[in-house]
């Protein structure tokens, strides 16, 4: 299993920040955003990563490789807390860019080689999951039944109208989508279960995309409707995962995203708790 992390997008919402600084390296107190990503990766036994980047994302690889000069310094002072903190992980990183933004599908194919014939799974930094068992291990759990693609869903009650919305069936105990539904109108959804960013698809999907793109015309590329030609042909599967999502996407997410991180952590809940009143009681 190989993983790929999309992250070769502009990141408009936080302009003007990312005019410089990614938002994918955009911290959660002293964690960038996509570090949860590949700790979710490794941990689901993914060692092969792929991060498809662009234009003025140098840091992410400079980011993921090793600081010599730190850690000679921190051994020398025999600071191993910090050194703990800037240890190479234990994964192999390789870097593609996506030289002009035409959309996910798009992103996707340029990985080709990388794929090879093995299944993979794509995740995007805005979707976080805090879970026992990582995100992407679900689906694997899942893959390994099923043999097919698998996707990650999300049953939510409020209005599903600006997402990708499925329509499927459960046989078995197995979910199998009939159809994505990309941003239904009110009224018309077919469920209330959505797709997040989390899938794993199998090596065909790279066959349909490359069919699709000789067809099409301008603008970004979205994967779609090769999504829906798996499913049509029955080998697309979903996953109901266990745990708490959080999009960061947005200033609203990302917010909620640093203070759930905060009161997750021993060495900081009690002061993030205290500065909350602090400030919903002003």
């Amino acid at each position: 299993m190989k993983g790929i992390i999309i992250a070769a997008g502009y990141g408009t919402r936080f302009l003007p920040c990312t005019k410089t600084i990614p938002k994918e390296m955009f911290p959660l107190i002293d964690t960038p955003a996509i570090d949860f990503i590949i700790e979710e990766f490794i941990l689901s036994g993914i060692k092969d990563i792929l991060i498809v980047t662009s234009r003025r994302k140098k840091v992410l690889e400079d980011y993921l490789d090793r600081e010599i000069e730190l850690e000679n310094i921190f051994k020398k002072e025999n600071q191993t807390d910090k050194l703990i903190k800037i240890k190479e992980k234990d994964a192999n990183f390789y870097f593609i860019r996506q030289k002009e933004m035409l959309g996910t599908g798009h992103a996707i194919l340029i990985c080709k080689e990388f794929i090879q014939n093995d299944p993979f799974i794509v995740a995007y930094p805005d979707d976080l999951v805090f879970s026992d068992i990582p995100l992407s291990k679900q689906l694997i759990n899942v893959h390994n039944i099923t043999k097919g693609s698998v996707l990650a869903l999300l049953e939510i009650g409020t209005d599903v109208s600006r997402y990708g919305v499925v329509d499927y069936k459960t046989e078995n105990n197995i979910i199998k989508i009939n159809k994505i539904i990309e941003k239904p109108p009110k009224g018309k959804e077919p469920s209330n279960i959505i797709s997040v960013g989390r899938y794993l698809f199998t090596a065909e999907i790279i066959t349909l995309l490359e069919k699709n793109f000789k067809k099409h015309a301008k603008g970004e590329f979205y994967h779609i409707d090769a999504i829906n030609t798996i499913c049509s042909e029955g080998r697309m599967y979903g996953c109901k995962f266990s745990g708490e999502r959080l999009d960061i996407g947005d200033k609203a997410g990302y917010f909620e995203g640093i203070i759930k991180y905060a009161l997750s952590r021993k060495d900081l809940k009690e002061e993030a708790i205290n500065i909350l009143k602090k400030y919903i009681n002003f």
